[in-house]
């Protein structure tokens, strides 16, 4: 089965990518031809053209020179015929100056008639030899370099037309192919193919045929039958699908929400325009300046490594969320199809419909409308993650148990407080799960629906300051209770986003998961476009939560107290003389003396804990620890293996002794944590008790917190 399954899922990814390679293919025949072609021209034309220039340029070069030779032979021939007449010039004219003096007057006129002869040769001769030069230096030389070329550049240029036409149409063809890949490029459409591929196999997409109802052995009954003694049961089951479906819609609601932000991210990451290089082909004489332009490009292995990272984490991310989705809906789907016929048997649907729903919006008023500003779930939750969940890895994202959140949310409905006893180790993921469920389940979301655009708007402004105004601008506009509970629910969430190195929830992975809860995108709205716009307004809102609501003196109220303020540290009887004189004792509080030190009380761990500073003990869940005093409210000294430090009291259980010193301080211990306001210790995780030798205790700390 699994073999054949598998057949066909191979099947239907060959098939999906037919056209892929298809248009590969062509493309690779496409250049193969037109590298065959290009290859032929080159050998069989170009190549021969250019021996043929070669060889045709030896031969005429020969032929010139054999011609040059012939006309240089010419000219020493003339210049030789000149010289030989000035000689005869000269002899005749040096006899013609001698015999005037010498002989008789005729004798001496033959002479002068030789001498005048000669020289007249000469002058011609001259003449026809300086023609002869200039003639070969002005007209013959450059005829020469004629037939040396003799067709040699028209030779040459058609064969470099030869060549450049062979790759203009190499470049064309190339174009064409590209043209091809753009176009296949701009048609990609995952609606169509998605089509395309169940139109191909239609018999397995095709839903199979409903599952008709089998009676056993000649029964004739085929419904549900809602006669008594089952008519009460089955009544009971109906309310019970009824409330289980309601929660589980709110529920689905908010996981196909974050799913479609998620989805919006990855749409992000993965369409980002990072496709122009061209900056990669900037050509420049200097190699450093190459070097930097493509480290610094998006295809350096840097900048690919993470943003490859980043789209796996967020695919994984969307994965969970969406199987999650999945099988929320499955759920939902199987228990609808239940109720509905449970609906249509009884006949009484729309009145126990009515009768639930107005339950549930009783209970909810119930909460809010209970006379106190911060309702108690919030704040119960919100002490119970203050003091054990704030380094808890993927609090609020990683879903926790469903029957532990419907058993805390019914508690709340019916006034209780279950987180109240911090005996009660109670997941911290179903914790932060029913705060979510609050928020998500109230009819009017925390930013009003009338006001989703003006907050919306405030993302134009690309300063976070002076977005955090403007929303502080909207922000005052809303009801006083309605500030408070921001106030308060903000401060905790910025608070909680300052331990994101553990829990690895900063202020933007914050507003993904309360976004669409807490700033819900109306239906007239695209909801996947507007989403990524709903997380940077809370986003906002979580980093500049301080200047944006008012303080107590503007606005009195209950606000979120931690105990860790960063640069405040408790004065520590542990570490300056005198320090634990200036603690102002409450009543009942009992100093040791030296000899009780010495022997102490025995504390057995109740979780592990590890050390925020030397001056604090680390150890393992079931260690017995020897105490000595108290040093502060949070605080006991005391010993581990012979090493003397601070113990947190929310970590520790005190053993019963037989003396009263262990009766008045595990009962002050006790009466310390419960008779004061519950959120005193606020600000601590498990491992975040605030040290006495870290931060200096508040006086008024928890008192606007009650409840």
């Amino acid at each position: 089965m699994s073999s054949t399954k598998y057949k066909k899922d191979k099947e239907i990814i060959a098939d999906y990518e037919t056209q892929v390679k298809e248009i590969r293919n062509q493309l690779t025949r496409r250049e193969s031809r037109d590298h065959a072609t290009l290859g032929d021209i080159y050998t069989n034309n170009v190549i021969v053209r250019l021996t043929q220039i070669s060889e045709d340029v030896i031969r005429l070069f020969k032929k010139s020179k054999e011609i040059g030779i012939q006309m240089h032979e010419e000219l020493v021939k003339v210049t030789n015929e000149l010289y030989t007449v000035m000689k005869t010039y000269h002899m005749y004219h040096t006899e013609s100056i001698k015999k005037m003096k010498e002989k008789r007057q005729a004798k001496y006129s033959e002479n002068k008639l030789k001498c005048t002869k000669a020289r007249n040769d000469y002058l011609l001769n001259l003449a026809a030899t300086n023609a002869v030069v200039a003639k070969y230096y002005i007209h013959d030389v450059s005829d020469m370099i004629d037939c040396c070329d003799l067709g040699y550049h028209a030779s040459l240029a058609r064969t470099f037309r030869t060549y450049l036409s062979a790759e203009y149409n190499l470049e064309t063809s190339r174009h064409e192919g590209l043209d091809i890949i753009e176009n296949a490029v701009d048609n990609l459409d995952s609606r169509s193919d998605k089509h395309k591929i169940m139109d191909m196999h239609n018999q397995v997409f095709c839903p199979p045929m409903r599952f008709e109802y089998l009676p056993h052995m000649g029964d004739e009954v085929c419904q549900v039958s809602a006669q008594q003694p089952v008519q009460t049961e089955l009544l009971m089951r109906y309310h019970q699908l009824q409330s289980r479906l309601a929660t589980l819609k709110i529920e689905n609601e908010e996981v196909r929400k974050t799913l479609d932000a998620t989805m919006q991210t990855l749409q992000d990451m993965l369409t980002v325009e990072d496709f122009d290089v061209s900056d990669a082909f900037q050509h420049s004489r200097s190699t450093e300046s190459i070097k930097s332009v493509a480290s610094e490009s998006y295809m350096s292995k840097l900048n690919v490594a993470k943003r490859r990272a980043n789209q796996q984490e967020t695919e994984t991310f969307y994965f969970s969320k969406f199987k999650e989705y999945l099988n929320g809906s499955n759920l939902i789907i199987k228990l609808q199809a239940k109720h509905d016929l449970l609906k249509q048997t009884l006949g009484e649907g729309e009145r126990a419909e009515c009768g639930t729903t107005r339950g549930r919006r009783n209970a909810r008023t119930r909460i809010q409308d209970s006379g106190q500003p911060i309702p108690l779930v919030v704040e119960s939750c919100i002490r119970y993650i203050n003091l054990y969940g704030l380094q808890q890895q993927g609090i609020f994202r990683v879903p926790g148990s469903q029957v532990e959140v419907n058993d805390i949310k019914n508690s709340f409905e019916r006034g209780e407080d279950p987180l109240i006893d911090d005996q009660n180790e109670q997941d911290i993921n179903s914790v932060a799960g029913v705060l979510k469920l609050y928020f998500r389940g109230l009819e009017n979301p925390l930013f009003p629906k009338e006001r989703f655009l003006d907050f919306i708007a405030t993302i134009k402004l690309e300063s976070g300051a002076e977005r955090a105004h403007h929303i502080q601008q909207i922000v005052v506009t809303l009801p006083r209770t309605v500030i408070i509970v921001m106030r308060y629910l903000f401060a905790f969430l910025n608070h909680l986003s300052q331990y994101s190195d553990e829990n690895m929830m900063d202020a933007g992975n914050l507003a993904i998961v309360f976004g669409p809860t807490l700033l819900p995108t109306p239906d007239t709205l695209d909801q996947v476009a507007c989403q990524a716009h709903v997380n940077e307004v809370i986003k906002t809102v979580i980093l500049h939560h301080d200047n944006i609501f008012p303080d107590t003196k503007e606005l009195p109220g209950p606000v979120y107290e931690k105990c860790m303020t960063g640069d405040q540290y408790c004065e520590s009887p542990f570490s300056e003389p005198g320090a634990l004189e200036e603690t102002e004792p409450d009543a009942g509080t009992e100093t040791q003396t030296s000899d009780e030190e010495g022997e102490g009380v025995e504390a057995v761990a109740r979780f592990d804990y590890v050390g925020r500073s030397g001056r604090e003990l680390s150890f393992k869940k079931g260690v017995v620890l020897q105490l000595f005093q108290r040093a502060s409210h949070d605080w006991w000294e005391g010993r581990l293996n012979g090493t003397h430090g601070l113990v947190p009291h929310q970590y520790i259980v005190v053993k019963d002794r037989a003396d009263s010193m262990s009766d008045n301080l595990s009962q002050k211990a006790d009466s310390e944590a419960s008779s004061g306001p519950l959120l005193e210790d606020k600000g601590s995780s498990k491992n975040d008790i605030p040290s006495p030798s870290d931060q200096s205790l508040d006086p008024t700390f928890g008192g606007v917190m009650g409840r």
